[in-house]
């Protein structure tokens, strides 16, 4: 993944408010510049915010506005045929908008051309399906462009261009985006919007169904609410570049994130094998030129923590601190572009004479979207007293990385795990590292088996162990 050149620091989906007016102006007089299609004038916006809040919202970004959701409910009768955009928003007055309705109706969505390639949009999707599913609506509907089909209507009808954009032969930049989100093409629309001259009048009638609706003459039980973690077992092997490694961890990111994870755990020290190119000089100071990757490494995935929509705890890496000590630390690159950095606490008698480690003394639990949680790194879950840290009401999860080179230390590692989840009344998660690194001193046998922990109760496994679905390279 390529960086983005607009530096980010973080990324907030809320509900619009009149007050962001004027740079919601701002931003779709860049979007539309070519004067194609409608400007939504301030009582547009004020009476969309006044009937249906809740299906307005922005994508802001450092305190800048660059995207925008717009919605309004409507009866599946008025809009499963045929139809035009003037009709299903009343000639753009929203008198169509029906509370009691039983679709979520898309009437606009953009991005600030120049905060594209960041997936912000798809998280403004995913609002709309939350908020569909908390709503009881049956579908997502809206009528979507087709921008590419000029350069192919003289070769093709709209079926076979469709069909070619869903085979990925063809690419079209709304339509291709809207497949990849879940969406199904209901029908073909002619004449949605009279002046989209690059859709030749066509536009796909677009759905995305809510598995949850229960219809109105039934009792509506709300979903469970869940918090999914993906774990990678990383394979050791070796990578030249800081470029060649991020190609497998966006890889273990991407496929994650395709299950809806909230968080994804990398283990400990996985960016171990750019120390082979410190292989002349003495551990320590190999150790300490694997740290210069550090910055960049938390830089990289923060961008990836808002590209993928996912939380992502780094496992760890040495870190040189302004006091010039060596430590082991890792972070926490929250989905919204906000990190925060955890320390290893207990450093082994290995990692002090090999490497010069020291022991960190930061010790918290972090607030995320979705659960409090508390991040270890490998010998600091054997001692009971690292957790919890700070007597604050309510449990936090536990998310432990290691990279162990025996089974003996694995299971010394995983017991430990169990027994704090028993104590703490938690989920424990661990993850490791597999294979082996005969160019990289200190690190060349790896072996883990990673899982989700529990304790064992009514509510929970019998014997305390989660189901395991582990993501490992082939």
């Amino acid at each position: 993944m390529e960086q983005h050149p607009i530096k980010i620091n973080k990324v907030q989906i809320r509900n619009l408010q009149i007050e962001d007016y004027v740079q919601l102006s701002q931003s779709f007089t860049r979007v539309y510049s070519d004067g194609s299609d409608v400007f939504w004038t301030r009582e547009q916006i004020q009476k969309l915010i006044k009937i249906f809040p809740e299906g307005q919202i922005v994508t802001v970004v450092d305190d800048k506005i660059v995207g925008c959701a717009l919605s309004i409910i409507v009866d599946y009768d008025k809009v499963k045929n045929d139809h035009t955009y003037a009709q299903v928003t009343g000639k753009e007055t929203f008198n169509t908008h029906n509370p009691k309705g039983n679709i979520l109706y898309g009437i606009e969505v953009f991005i600030h051309p120049g905060y594209r390639g960041l997936r912000l949009a798809r998280r403004m999707y995913e609002y709309r399906k939350e908020l569909c599913e908390t709503l009881n609506l049956k579908a997502i509907m809206f009528g979507g462009r087709i921008p590419n089909y000029h350069k192919y209507a003289d070769k093709m009808r709209p079926k076979e261009y469709i069909e070619r954009v869903r085979q990925r032969e063809i690419y079209d930049p709304v339509l291709t985006f809207q497949l990849s989100n879940d969406f199904h093409v209901r029908k073909v629309m002619t004449n949605y919007l009279p002046n989209d001259e690059e859709s030749k009048h066509y536009a796909c009638l677009l759905q995305w169904d809510n598995i949850y609706y229960q219809p109105p003459t039934q009792e509506y039980i709300s979903p469970k609410t869940t918090v999914r973690v993906g774990l990678v077992q990383w394979q050791m092997r070796s990578y030249k570049t800081l470029d060649d490694l991020f190609e497998q961890v966006e890889f273990f990111v991407d496929a994650v994130s395709d299950y809806k994870s909230d968080f994804v755990l990398f283990p400990e020290y996985f960016n171990a094998p750019l120390m082979s190119k410190y292989n002349d000089k003495g551990e320590s100071q190999a150790i300490r030129g694997l740290a210069k990757y550090t910055d960049e490494i938390r830089d990289r995935f923060i961008n990836l923590a808002i590209s993928y929509n996912i939380n992502i705890i780094t496992g760890s890496m040495p870190y040189v601190k302004e006091d010039g000590l060596l430590y082991n630390v890792g972070f926490l690159c929250r989905r919204d572009g906000t990190y925060e950095m955890y320390e290893k606490l207990h450093v082994t008698p290995d990692e002090i004479k090999s490497w010069g480690l020291n022991g960190g003394k930061l010790l918290n639990t972090f607030d995320t979207d979705c659960a409090k949680i508390g991040v270890l790194i490998c010998y600091d879950v054997e001692f009971p007293r690292t957790f919890p840290p700070d007597g604050r009401s309510g449990n936090a999860d536990i998310i432990c990385s290691f990279p162990d080179r025996y089974p003996e230390c694995l299971f010394r590692v995983r017991v430990c795990a169990q027994a704090r989840a028993i104590e703490n009344e938690c989920f424990v998660v661990i993850a490791g590292s597999v294979g082996n690194l005969p160019r990289v001193h200190n690190m060349d046998i790896q072996y883990a088996q990673s899982g989700v922990f529990t304790p064992c109760d009514f509510a929970f496994p019998t014997d305390g162990k989660g189901r395991r679905q582990l993501l490992t390279p082939k």
